[in-house]
Parts: C-alpha cells; sequence; structure tokens
C-alpha cells in the first residue's frame, strides 16, 4: 500500500465524494435489507395461518380469509419492490460519486504525469523508450484507477453490507449464523487464489500484447522500407510468430477463467445448502420459524457477492500498488536542471560561447571540447563540419535542451541559465536535423504554438512563411491546401517537404534569433537555391545560427566556422576559408565537383 500513499492528495481533494459515496453505500445496504425482512414476515405469516385457512374448507370465511392472504401478500409485492427500487437509487448515485471520483482521480494523475514529462531532461527520454512512457500514463493509471473507484467502492459496500446482515443474523439466532457463514471466508480466498492466477496470466497477455503492438505499429511506420525490399512475407511470418505467443497465453489464462464462476457457484451452492439444512433443524426444534430460513437465503445471497470481491479488491490493491510504483518512479525523477532565472529575455549585442565543454551522460563522450566565439546581433553565423563533429549539439546547448558540461554560454555578457527559460525560447525558433510533423494539417503544423486569438492575421503569416520556405506553391498543388491532412509524422509527404514545412512553422514566429540546423538536406539543389535567395530577406534584423554540411547553404553567411572532433579548425567569411585553402576549400571543390556531375 505504500506506493499508493501518493494518491492521498487527490483523496482529500475530492474527500465530498468519498464521503457521499460512503452515504450512498450504506442507505443502498440498509434498504436491501429491509425485503428480507418482509420475505420473513410474509412466510411466517403463512406458516401460522395455513393450518386455520385449512380447517376453514367449506365456511363462507374461508374465501374471505383467502382474498385478506392475497391482499396481504400483493402488499408485500409491492414493499420488497419499492424497497428494491430505493435501494437502486442509492446504488446510482453511489456509482456517481464513487466512480466519478475515480475517473476525477484519473484525469489528475494523467495530467500530473504528462506535466513532470515536460519537465524531464533530453537524457531521460534517452534512457526510456517511448512504448513504457505511454504504458505509465494509460494501463498503470487505469490499473490505479480501479483502485481509487471500484474497488473502494466494493470495500466499502462489504464492510457495510456485512456489518448490517452478520448484525441482523446474529440478533435471529447466534449458531445458526455461525453455520451460515462457514462457506464465506473459504470462498475469498479460493476466489483471492484464482484471481492471483488470472492477473498473473494477464499480465503476461499484456505483455505480450505491448510486443505485438509494437511489433505491428513499427511495422507500419516503416511501411515503405517493407515494400522496397520486398520482405512482406517474412515480416508476417514474425507477426505469426508473436501471434502465436500471445495466443498460447490468452489459451492459458481461458483455462483458469473457465474455473472462477463454476467455483464460485459451488461454494455459494453449498453456503445455501448449509442454510437450508441448518435452518431446518432449528425450526425443528422451534429456535427459528420458516420465515428466518427464507430471510437468510437472501442474506447469503447478498453476501455473497461482497465476499467474492474481497478477493477481487485485494487484486486490484496489488496491481494497482504495482503500477503507481512505476508512476512513481517517473515522478520522482530529477527534474531538469535548467529550468532558468526569474529575468526576462533581453538581447542587445552579441551571444558568446566562451570555452564551452559538452559531454553526453549516457556514454561520456566528449562532444564538444573549448569550443569560443561569437555571434553578433543581426550577424548570420554558419557552422560546417563532417557529421560527428558537434554541429547540432551547439544548437541544443543555445536552445538549453542541454546544459554545459563546462565554460559558459553568454547573452550580453549574461548566463543563459539567468534568463526565464519561458521568456528565453519564446525570442528563438529552431528547426531541428530531424525534422518532426505532427499527424494534422499542413496549416496547424506550420502554426504550431500559436492561435488566431493570439494573433488576428495568422492566416497571412502562414502563408508568408510557406512562401519563405519555398513550400507555398507545393502545398497549394493538393487537393485541400493547407487543410491537408499529412498523415502521423508527416507520411504522405517527401522529406524535402516536411524539411520545407519544418522551415515555415519557424519563420512563421517571427523570432528575433534563428536556429537551423541542416534544414535543407532533404531539399534539391534548385529549391535550395530559392530558399536562399529568400533568407537573404528573412535574415534582415535577425541574429541567425546555420549548421549545415553543404557549402552552399552558408558560404553568405557573416561569420563561418569549420568544426572538427569538437573543436574549431577554422574560421572567417567564405571568401577568407578559400584563401586559406584547407578542410573548408577543399571540402567545397569536392562538393562543385559532386555538383557538376549531377548536373
Amino acid at each position: 500500500m505504500k506506493p499508493l500513499r501518493h494518491l492521498s492528495k487527490y483523496f482529500r481533494k475530492y474527500q465530498a465524494y468519498l464521503w457521499w459515496g460512503f452515504v450512498f453505500v450504506t442507505l443502498s445496504n440498509l434498504f436491501g435489507i429491509f425485503p428480507a425482512q418482509a420475505v420473513r414476515v410474509a412466510f411466517d405469516m403463512v406458516q401460522d395461518n395455513i393450518l386455520l385457512y385449512k380447517c376453514l374448507s367449506g365456511f363462507m370465511i374461508q374465501e374471505e380469509m383467502y382474498d385478506i392472504f392475497v391482499g396481504v401478500l400483493f402488499f408485500f409485492a409491492v414493499l420488497i419492490l419499492v424497497f428494491n427500487l430505493i435501494k437502486g437509487g442509492f446504488m446510482y448515485f453511489m456509482r456517481q460519486t464513487l466512480v466519478v471520483m475515480s475517473r476525477h482521480i484519473e484525469f489528475d494523475l494523467k495530467n500530473e504525469i504528462f506535466t513532470k514529462y515536460q519537465t524531464l531532461p533530453l537524457a531521460f527520454y534517452r534512457r526510456n523508450n517511448t512504448g513504457d512512457l505511454m504504458a505509465r500514463i494509460s494501463e498503470d493509471v487505469s490499473r490505479v484507477r480501479m483502485y481509487s473507484g471500484p474497488a473502494i467502492m466494493y470495500t466499502m459496500n462489504l464492510i457495510t453490507t456485512a456489518i448490517l446482515i452478520i448484525w441482523m443474523m446474529l440478533s435471529v439466532n447466534v449458531v445458526f449464523t455461525l453455520y451460515v457463514l462457514i462457506p464465506l471466508p473459504f470462498l475469498s480466498v479460493s476466489i483471492y487464489y484464482v484471481n492471483s492466477i488470472i492477473n498473473k496470466r494477464s499480465d503476461a497477455i499484456q505483455s505480450q500484447l505491448s510486443a505485438l503492438t509494437t511489433y505491428v505499429q513499427e511495422s507500419f511506420s516503416g511501411i515503405r522500407v517493407i515494400k522496397a525490399y520486398g520482405v512482406e512475407q517474412a515480416m508476417l511470418r514474425d507477426f505469426e510468430a508473436e501471434s502465436e505467443q500471445y495466443k498460447q497465453r490468452s489459451m492459458s489464462l481461458a483455462k483458469v477463467d473457465s474455473l472462477f464462476f463454476p467455483l464460485m457457484m459451488l461454494l455459494i451452492g453449498l453456503s445455501t445448502l448449509i442454510t437450508v439444512y441448518a435452518g431446518g433443524m432449528a425450526v425443528i426444534k422451534g429456535s427459528i420459524s420458516m420465515g428466518n430460513i427464507a430471510e437468510f437465503i437472501i442474506y447469503v445471497n447478498m453476501l455473497t457477492w461482497p465476499f467474492t470481491a474481497l478477493g477481487w479488491v485485494t487484486s486490484i490493491v496489488q496491481r494497482a500498488s504495482a503500477s503507481q510504483k512505476r508512476i512513481n518512479e517517473f515522478l520522482t525523477e530529477e527534474e531538469s536542471t535548467d529550468t532558468g532565472g526569474k529575468k526576462p529575455f533581453e538581447f542587445h549585442r552579441e551571444i558568446t560561447f566562451n570555452g564551452v565543454k559538452f559531454a553526453y551522460t549516457a556514454n561520456g563522450r566528449t562532444v564538444l571540447n573549448g569550443l569560443d566565439f561569437t555571434l553578433k546581433k543581426g550577424q548570420t553565423l554558419a557552422i560546417i563540419g563532417s557529421t560527428g563533429s558537434g554541429k547540432s549539439t551547439v544548437a541544443s546547448l543555445l536552445t538549453r535542451l542541454y546544459s554545459v558540461s563546462d565554460g559558459a554560454i553568454l547573452i550580453d555578457g549574461e548566463n543563459i541559465d539567468a534568463f526565464a527559460l519561458d521568456s528565453y525560447r519564446q525570442h528563438m525558433a529552431f528547426v531541428p536535423q530531424d525534422v518532426f510533423l505532427f499527424s494534422d494539417t499542413i496549416f496547424n503544423n506550420i502554426a504550431f504554438g500559436l492561435s488566431s486569438e493570439e494573433i488576428p492575421d495568422i492566416e497571412e503569416r502562414v502563408t508568408e512563411a510557406a512562401r519563405m520556405a519555398a513550400v507555398h506553391s507545393t502545398i497549394t498543388d493538393f487537393p485541400e491546401g493547407y487543410k491537408t491532412e499529412i498523415g502521423e509524422r508527416g507520411i504522405s509527404l517527401s522529406g524535402g517537404q516536411k524539411q520545407r514545412i519544418s522551415l515555415a512553422r519557424a519563420l512563421v514566429r517571427n523570432p528575433e534569433i534563428l536556429l537551423l540546423d541542416d534544414c535543407l538536406s532533404a531539399v534539391d539543389t534548385v529549391t535550395e537555391s530559392q530558399i536562399l535567395s529568400n533568407f537573404k530577406t528573412v535574415f534582415e534584423g535577425r541574429t541567425v545560427l546555420i549548421i549545415s554540411h553543404r557549402v552552399s547553404a552558408v558560404q553568405g553567411a557573416d561569420q563561418i566556422l569549420m568544426m572538427e572532433d569538437g573543436t574549431i579548425a577554422e574560421r572567417g567569411t567564405h571568401a577568407e576559408l578559400m584563401a586559406l585553402k584547407g578542410a573548408y576549400a577543399a571540402l567545397y571543390q569536392k562538393q562543385l565537383s559532386e555538383a557538376y556531375r549531377q548536373g
């Protein structure tokens, strides 16, 4: 139960639901007892007067007595119906409080987890896979909800039912009550044992279902590769193997599950049998009446489900505790330390990298080693180099996705950590190397994070940004234009189209600082030339950092850094670097030759 203490704050928040739920559970069970007492009175009335009725055979008064009997029995039938209707009404309110409370807790817990996810550093996402993150916010939370709603509701039902009914039974006959209750503990233990087996096998099925779902999701996401390599049959065989494991585990569960209801009915029947036998003996001795037997049979049936649910509830609590423990592991995860200060962001002069070093904690490899450069406000700085030279890491550090290992990044002499993170990033737009588009319309992907309430002319802004990114004509060629749904991760678009839409998403924000991380790698040279021509207007008045492996994309920058192994090998303008005839000039000549051969 210790991991479930995390839910205490939610129970305090919704304590009104909890208390009203207890009231409705109690009232529901109280009105459930009254029909049993009505049945007892009716049975006793018939038993006490049946001999008198038979003795009056042949007399006119017998018919009158019959009419009275029928009228009284009809009254008891209506009374029982009314009691059950009232009980049903309180059961409805019981579920409307306790189950609704669990839904509120589920909603709050999911929001808490999602909020926590957004505060965790990128290193956390390197250590954990997406499937596990999704499982904790969906399946684990659902199991916790079963504890915070149904489990609590059935526990209250068991406690109030047991107290009310056993108290009523003991008031009739103590010995008879003990005989009747003998099978119920065995029923709970048996149900708990069977449920434990069912839960273990259910977990195995859930694990296999997760693997099967992951396999299918990856197959559909990579359907282009599968078709291109012609491996459909091989993929089908692997899917059949995964499905076979799922089937075998499901069949194993079905065998145990089939034992559940027969076992329950056997023990319920045994309890009823004991009630009839022990009750008959007590009637013979004169310690109870026939009506008491009927009353006790109803009581036994009323106690059956609460005692059956005891094993089920215990199992729910165990599973909820295990799930909450998994959730707590992430909720207690250390948040990103780079939350920033409270100072509003201001930028007037320059961005400075002062001896910046950085190493990823996952592998300890040093990516940047003493990086020094200055980017003045309104200028364009370009970084070029081979794969693994540390180019993209510069953008990640500047956007504060990671914190430097040593050295400092300064803006107007102020460490970037001093600025409030939200304020800092609102003045910046980043086009990452790994383009990610949402399963939404093209318009919503470009206007991501913006709204018409904030920007009245948002449609014009989106269209203008698309033109700057040389993608407007492509979008308008689609039948639905900007309302075109692009599918998961933009699967319906080419690589170049996705990059240009991602670029438009950055431009529409009208950022003060613009970071472009190899955002034209999938674009053809003609489109690249068009975009670069537009950049002359886009870059005006902005501070821009361009990261690329193409010389053609960076040669117009005010300053170019040629990086090798996390350090700056060469720096200067395009003309200055060409005059050096070093690594930059060699790369330029190589790419120029390749473009000539292709063209």
